[in-house]
Parts: structure tokens; sequence; C-alpha cells
């Protein structure tokens, strides 16, 4: 694993420092910052560092475009809120909801993966869209069992919720609850899922999904199987997002078609990858980072601003709160400006494979 750390994390140095210090940041959020609304965001970022990082696995390594990666955060989110709304909230129900959302999820990729052999590029993106929005219209549609477009609210178990306190006196003055200890799983197994990730792109088959994705017909006139590959690329994706959506159902304790199925949920991951930097892995850190803090906290950032302008009228009215949506849309359009290969991209030039060199020549 350490091996695989090294040989995939970017070469600036100063990307690195950035990856430690939001990692870092991340960990500590309950001894950094105060507040409920910083803990939720670091928790947030952290699932949508590995939903994201899933879609950069399809996209930026085997140069799949698919709009239905959404689907699967939300079978794992469902699959959860699903079995702790019938039966009694315990690890054993959660494991099972977990095996249950995995085998869907799954099945699912396994038929999209076998039509993305028939059908290509744009013809391809625009099937898993119209497959995204049918599940979005099924969710409403068996209300009874999901909640419909109301959604689903559950219990945890005990040990995951505010209730529970092991400890009276605080560490370092922070209170060790159930929430706590929820956030730190949410974290950890994100961790993990981002670390196993690292280890398959580092990996021979990792090596050959980045072949396929510069020239496909040479990789295949070489002796490497495209279906093999690219089906079981989509697999992994489609497994890993959808164990994002499991940690996005625990951490809220809802779920609904708008926190986890929404067209907007695929658009933020695919802004992300861009961001970060397609191929990187990496990249799903900064650019998540980068979309989840401007969708925080750009709104408030920009009411403390035009107070401080507030003499000066025309200045003050551009940096309107009501506003943040187009000084989002500005920052997203500077970061392709100036960082077409994403920001990890930019700053990185890792040395080509030698599956990729035998491809390219």
């Amino acid at each position: 694993m350490f091996q695989a750390l090294r040989d995939t994390l970017p070469s600036n140095r100063w990307i690195r420092a950035l990856l430690l210090i939001i990692v870092v940041g991340i960990v500590l959020t309950p001894w950094l910052f105060e507040g409920t609304r910083a803990l939720d965001t670091a928790a947030r970022l952290s699932i949508f560092i590995v939903l994201a990082a899933s879609y950069d696995l399809l996209l930026g390594y085997t140069g799949v475009v698919s709009f239905a990666h959404a689907l699967f955060f939300g079978i794992g989110a469902y699959s959860v809120a699903i079995a702790f709304d019938q039966f009694a909230p315990g690890f054993g129900v959660m494991a099972m909801a977990i095996l249950a959302g995995l085998s869907v999820s799954l099945v699912v990729a396994f038929v999209m993966g076998l039509v993305s052999l028939r059908v290509k590029t744009i013809f391809y993106a625009m099937i898993t869209l119209a497959v995204a929005s049918a599940a979005t219209v099924l969710v409403s549609q068996f209300y009874h069992l999901t909640g419909g477009e109301d959604g689903l609210t559950y219990r945890l178990p005990r040990v995951l919720t505010p209730a529970f306190r092991p400890f009276d006196d605080p560490l370092f003055g922070v209170r060790l609850t159930g929430k706590l200890f929820n956030f730190y799983t949410v974290i950890f197994v994100a961790i993990l899922l981002f670390l196993l990730m690292v280890r398959i792109v580092a990996s021979p088959f990792g090596r050959v999904l980045k072949a396929l994705r510069e020239n496909d017909f040479r990789a295949e006139a070489i002796g490497y199987n495209t279906l093999v590959y690219r089906t079981t690329a989509t697999l992994l994706s489609a497994a890993f997002a959808t164990l994002a959506g499991v940690l996005m159902a625990i951490w809220l304790r809802y779920t609904g078609p708008d926190s986890v199925l929404s067209l907007d949920i695929m658009i933020d991951v695919l802004l992300m990858v861009v961001i970060g930097g397609m191929g990187t892995l990496y990249g799903a850190i900064i650019g998540a980072t980068v979309l989840l803090l401007a969708q925080m906290y750009l709104q408030t950032l920009m009411g403390s601003t035009q107070d401080v302008l507030g003499g000066w009228p025309i200045l003050a009215n551009l940096f309107d709160p009501n506003r943040w949506l187009l000084w989002l849309g500005l920052l997203f359009i500077a970061s392709v400006y100036f960082f077409p290969q994403g920001i990890v991209g930019r700053f990185s030039h890792p040395r080509a494979t030698e599956a990729e060199a035998e491809v390219r020549t």
C-alpha cells in the first residue's frame, strides 16, 4: 500500500502539501473548528472524495462518460435507509443492507458495461442519463418503500447517535459522543476506500486501464481484452460509489431523491473530477474540497464582504449573497481556463508506464 502511495502521489511538493493539509484538516475537524456545521462539512467532504474518486476511476482511467454514477450512490444510500426503516437498527442489518446494495449495483453496472460496448461516446452518456432519470421516477413511484419525494428518516444503532456518551469528561475540549464516533467511522472508512482505489490504479490492472484510455484499438491489438477490463472498471467504480452512498446514509440519517439521486449530484461530481484533474485520483480530493467549500461557505463569505464594502454600493451589489451561484460559475470557468488539465494534472507530470508506453509506440 505504501509503495502504491509513493508511485501515485503527485510529483509537485506543493500539491502534496495541499493534500496533506486537507486530509489532516478533515481528520482533526472536531478539534480545529467549532460547531456542527464544520463537522457536517468534513463528513460530506470525505464522502464526496470517495464518490468523485470512484467516478475518476471510470472517466479518468478508462475514458467512459456516464451520467448514471449517482445512481449507484443512491442504491447504497437507499439500501441502508430501507433496511433501517423496515427493521430494528443494528450492525447485522446494516451488513445485510450493504451486501444487498452492492449486489444490485453490480448487476446494474454489469448490464450498463455491456451496453457501452455497442453504444459509444455521447450516445452511451445519453443512455446512462435516461437510466438515472428512470431511477428517480421509480423512487417516487415506490413511495411506500422509499418514502417518495419526502425520503426516509430512520434510526441508527445507538452507538452512532448523540445519545451515546461513553465518557463524561471531554477530550481536549471535545465531548466524546456517538456523533463523534459516527463521524470517525465515516472518515476512516472513506480513507480506507480511497487507499484501496490508489492500490488498484497502481496495480498492473490500473496501468492497463490507462493504456485503454490512451488508445483502446492498439491496446486490444497487443493482447488486452477491452471487454474484460472496461467491464471490471465499471463494476469497481459502481461498488465504490455504492459504499459512498452507504456512508452518506449513515451520516445524514435521512435519504431522499434530492440528497443522493439528483442530477445536481452528478454534475457536482463531474465538476470535482474536472477541477481536480481527470486520471489523477488525488484530484478528487482537491476538486471536492474546492467545490464543496464554495457551496457551503461562499454565500456567507460574500455576505461578510458586502458588509465591508457597504460604503461602495456598486461593489457591494456585486457581492450580494444571492449572486453566489454566479461567482461559483466564474470560479469554475477560471479553474478550467487556468488549469485545463485540472489542478493536480497541471502541476504533475507522471512518467508513462510500461503499458501506456507500449500502446503509444
